[in-house]
């Protein structure tokens, strides 16, 4: 599945979901259609899922929101790991993708 914007593209990969450009939509609403690609990546069962936000420039709070709570859903399925990939050179990321792991304390956090 692929979703893409002149703003920003989602799309996965087998279990690997990509995120690139600037996410500033309105609302919980306006992710719905990334949060269903999300839990179909979930859905899928795999081993591992990989959260890719190395090309992700900005995501609001609506989006974090979104990270959190489908972080919140894989911590309910103990059989699938989480990775989270992410980027020093954008200053959001590893401000607020380190709350990840205080949600779900078996995420593997990648900043490099």
């Amino acid at each position: 599945m692929d979703i893409k914007t002149n703003e920003y593209r989602v799309w996965n990969d087998g279990a690997t979901i990509h995120y690139e450009g600037t996410m500033r939509l309105s609302g919980t609403d306006a992710y719905a259609p990334i949060l269903d690609l999300m839990q179909q990546v979930l859905a899928a069962s795999p081993d591992a899922i990989v959260l890719d936000l190395t090309e992700l420039e900005f995501l609001n709070s609506s989006g974090i929101n979104l990270l959190a709570k489908f972080t919140i859903e894989v911590r309910k399925r103990p059989d699938t790991k989480l990775a989270v990939k992410g980027s020093t050179r954008i200053p959001w990321q590893s401000k607020s993708l380190p709350n990840l792991k205080k949600l779900h304390t078996a995420v593997d956090l990648v900043i490099i």
